[in-house]
């Protein structure tokens, strides 16, 4: 296999994704930001958790199909897989796509496939396709496609290989190309588009996703509200043949779900009700957790005449991975801090945060007043603790 990929961005979608490739044989350039990033990567080591990445970077590097740098190179196909955050007021911010399309400019020849794999707004990938006409670049000698990741953190290298993947080119002929490569490694069906709807495709099984989580996030404040155990009734009310509750939480987080019906909401205005109620919903599930966590505190000042000490069980947005993106658990953790609460915080994958200490688990829970379980960590499962804080149901 004689292509060279250059992938920009090495973070939860690009390592994955550039060390599945170089085990695949290809010649693989990662590009990042960060020096720490680059420099841990050409080591074989890696800088995230994710199962099985470890492996799979390290067999990369030794078998030097995978290198990490600073700058790009030429290529024959460019991977763009940088975040896309939003601005105050839920605004999409495409900047750092902008910036990766910038970065390429000097490197790029014609017949280049050019992958946006980054989850983006309607209309982005043309923009892309903007970047390069104003810097002189004939796009129609080239190849540019939208291919959305569609991973779950936690079982990325599998659902790499195994997920279908969407594709939608700017051409025709852009979109046959970009399935021909990822046919070239994923054994789920590569499916063709054009850019616009598979742009809209990642939104919309997000927003899906999260309007479902609503459901689960408001039925369990009722619950609380009617003295009724929600894990209870979810399992009663499953056993329907046609129903499916998902599971409430203390809020939704995470790169994707807490952010890309945002994206929809902010291009679609008023006709975009549901969505946006979903959104609205879960960030409230957020604030009530605050609230009840407060409240437990206040109660325990009155009968103690002290404060309570408050493990906060988990801080990533979903169980057993390191990502605080968009974490409500984190979120919560930081706001009662802020509001002057005495906070055990505790995260059994991350040794270091900066923000404040990390605390074991097992030292968290001889010492706290109140228990309070953010994230169902594998860790936590099966402990024998009465607490009535328990927003992701791992006692249950």
């Amino acid at each position: 296999m004689n292509k060279k990929i250059c992938v920009i961005g090495l973070g939860y979608i690009g390592l994955p994704t550039a060390s599945l490739l170089a085990n695949r044989g290809y010649k693989v350039h990662g590009v990042d930001v960060v020096k720490t990033t680059v420099d841990t990567i050409n080591l074989g080591e890696i800088h995230i958790v994710e199962p099985e990445l470890d492996t799979f970077v390290k067999s990369a590097v030794n078998s030097g199909n995978l290198k990490a740098s600073l700058t790009p190179c030429k290529a024959d196909i460019f991977i763009l897989a940088v975040p896309t955050p939003f601005h105050d007021g839920f605004i999409p911010n495409i900047d750092y796509i902008l910036s990766a399309t910038k970065s390429i400019v000097p490197y790029i020849e014609d017949n280049n496939i050019i992958i946006l794999e980054s989850t983006s707004p309607v209309g982005t990938t043309n923009k892309i396709e903007e970047v390069f006409k104003k810097d002189g670049i004939d796009t129609s000698k080239i190849f540019i496609a939208h291919c959305p990741e569609r991973v779950l953190p936690g079982q990325i290298m599998r659902e790499l290989v195994e997920n279908d993947r969407i594709v939608g080119g700017i051409t025709l002929e852009a979109t046959q190309k970009t399935v021909e490569f990822y046919n070239t490694f994923v054994s789920g069906e590569v499916l063709s588009t054009d850019a616009r709807t598979a742009e809209m495709a990642k939104l919309t099984e997000n927003s899906f996703r999260d309007t479902n989580i609503a459901f689960a996030n408001e039925l369990s404040i009722l619950c609380d509200k009617f003295d009724i155990d929600v894990w209870e009734l979810i399992k009663l009310t499953n056993r329907h043949p046609r129903v499916n509750i998902l599971q409430p939480s203390a809020g939704v987080g995470g790169h994707c779900i807490a952010v890309d019906p945002w994206f929809i909401v902010h291009a679609g205005g008023e006709d975009a009700k549901i969505i946006r109620t979903a959104r609205e919903v879960n960030s409230y599930k957020t604030e009530w957790a605050i609230e009840k966590i407060k409240n437990e505190a206040l109660v325990f000042e009155k009968e103690n005449g002290r404060k309570a000490k408050i493990a906060c069980m988990g801080l990533a947005f979903k169980p057993n991975i390191d990502d605080l993106r968009e974490s409500p658990a984190l979120y919560i953790t930081k706001k009662l801090i802020a509001e002057g609460l005495d906070i055990l915080a505790v995260e059994p994958n991350i040794e270091k945060f900066k923000d404040f200490e990390i605390i074991d688990y097992k030292k968290a829970l001889e010492d706290a007043d109140i228990v309070t379980f953010l994230v169902a960590h594998k860790e936590f499962k099966g402990l024998n603790i009465k607490t009535n804080l328990d927003f992701c149901g791992v006692l249950k």
